[in-house]
């Protein structure tokens, strides 16, 4: 196995928070987000900003420890 290294990323994430009870169709969740019961209420909705079909899920935690909203 190869070893871990530090990226920083260099595009700006497009998000939008998950709203309670609707379709996750084509939205993918990560086996761990899902054992700690996402989606709910907080988690985000990211896409790829060339390929809006490519959504996954981002958990609050994460969101809130890696992310801030850019000031326009």
């Amino acid at each position: 196995m190869s070893e871990f290294k530090q990226y920083r990323k260099k595009a700006i994430a497009e998000m939008r928070p998950y709203v309670v009870g609707e379709d996750m169709t084509g939205v993918s969740i990560s086996i761990p987000d899902r054992e700690k019961g996402s989606p709910k209420e907080g988690d985000m909705i990211a896409h790829d900003v060339n390929d809006h079909t490519d959504q996954w899920l981002v958990s609050k935690r994460f969101f809130q420890d890696n992310y801030t909203e850019l000031e326009k």
